[in-house]
């Protein structure tokens, strides 16, 4: 049973839950540490497996790094061994992790090079890094792809700020963009550019240690570069994703559930699309509390036409979550559509719900009709693997919603993503 979950299931939970750490915040601010040589220290960091393997590759990179509580590190990076970057352990460490894009970033802009070879991840669908690259480019790298070994390497004597437009409102290639540019010579502008909680955190901590950075949370960003940076203190954001998945849980299983210091400020529609399922919630300072409820009903658009719910860039609705919703919407009273525009392979995973016994209509890559059951009938258990860390979040949920047992294979997908979820 290595690397299973067994659930029976039904099962109705109930009590009190507080976030981890934003798992894709930690990815960008851990790396931002190698920008200085000064102490960094870091808390709320999430204890899962793809910020763990971070935090390795960044120790086998010489990174100084000592835990200093519960979730909290302490990072300095004076003596980064670039040598360390040519070696086979190098690429066999950076391959297994998509956050190891981030380092090139940082690196360049300190460095003066950098070199990556082509990362893993989650299998769903293409997730192009010419946005990161091509940013680099503007601001005066050269860029190689060396195909007989799969790496992807850039370097400049210099960088220089300049204007660009970002090709798609990446988060990932914003944070690597802004992290290399903080040091480039000159006033850089990104158009488009994400706009996150998670990057404006970024921007937030890299003003802290002497960035010069405006237009946080807008899709503009100006950037005057400076020529070094200092050490500085930052507390991550609760996880986003990880409380959209819990409201969506305690519907499914008919708990009651308090989600604790949620960051409701930082929630953008997380909630409001949540409640458009039905599901009611109470917010009492910075808690979410979600009753037990016997049914939830499904908005329908103002004509009374069917409902679409889908994920658009920031302050828009993120995609991570569109596997919890459309799981949660199986058992509401009503339909809805699913569009998932960003990830052509992230809806592959209804087939399992299918199998359970949800009625789902897979339109195409992208789209999924949902007819809720309204709890007339229950899902049933079954054997299934997971394919993706979020995927594997609503197959969980459906599993502990669903009678009998239900066996996921695969789960160190759901640990890359969610700390001690069992």
């Amino acid at each position: 049973m290595a690397n299973s979950f067994e659930i029976r299931g039904p099962v109705k939970l109930k009590g009190e839950i507080v976030p981890q750490g934003a798992k894709n915040e930690a990815l960008q601010i851990i790396c931002a540490v190698l920008l200085t040589s000064e102490k960094v220290s870091i808390t709320n960091i999430p204890d899962i497996r793809d910020v763990n393997k971070l935090i390795e590759l960044l120790q086998s990179i010489g990174v100084k790094t000592s835990k200093a509580g519960d979730g909290a590190y302490d990072f300095q990076a004076d003596k980064v061994n670039l040598d360390y970057l040519e070696t086979p352990e190098f690429a066999k460490q950076a391959a297994a992790l998509r956050g190891s894009i981030m380092i090139v970033g940082p690196m360049l802009a300190r460095f003066g090079k950098a070199s990556i070879p082509r990362p893993g991840g989650d299998k769903i669908g293409r997730r192009r890094l010419d946005t990161h690259f091509i940013g680099f480019q503007s601001l005066g790298a050269k860029f190689d792809f060396d195909t007989a070994e799969n790496f992807y390497k850039v370097e400049a004597k210099e960088l220089k700020g300049t204007h660009m437009l970002l090709d798609e409102a990446s988060v990932t290639g914003t944070a690597n963009i802004i992290m290399a540019a903080v040091l480039a010579s000159g006033i850089t502008t990104i158009y488009n550019a994400a706009c996150e909680p998670y990057i404006q955190q970024l921007c937030k901590m890299l003003n802290s240690m002497g960035a010069q950075i405006s237009g946080i949370s807008s899709n503009l960003l100006t950037i005057k570069g400076v020529s070094k940076l200092n050490g500085c203190s930052h507390r991550m954001l609760p996880d986003m994703i990880e409380i959209g998945s819990f409201i969506g849980l305690a519907a499914m299983t008919q708990s009651e559930l308090t989600i604790k210091n949620a960051g409701l400020e930082h929630l953008g529609i997380i909630p409001s699309v949540f409640q458009r399922l039905g599901i009611k919630m109470e917010f009492k300072n910075d808690d979410i509390y979600i009753p037990e409820q016997e049914n939830y009903e499904i908005d329908t658009f103002i004509d009374g036409s069917i409902l679409t719910i889908a994920d658009a860039i920031w302050p828009g609705l993120t995609p991570d979550l569109l596997s919890v919703i459309l799981v949660t919407a199986t058992q509401a009273n009503g339909t809805v559509l699913i569009h998932q525009k960003m990830f052509e392979s992230r809806l592959f995973f209804v087939d399992k719900l299918i199998d359970m016994g949800a009625q789902i209509i897979l339109c195409d890559p992208h789209r999924a009709t949902i007819i809720g059951l309204n709890r007339k009938h229950h899902l049933k258990g079954i054997q299934m693997t997971s394919p993706d860390i979020r995927a594997g979040v609503a197959l969980l949920i459906a599993a502990l919603s669903a009678k009998g047992k239900s066996v996921i294979h695969n789960i160190e997908q759901i640990d890359r993503g969610y700390q001690r979820i069992d």
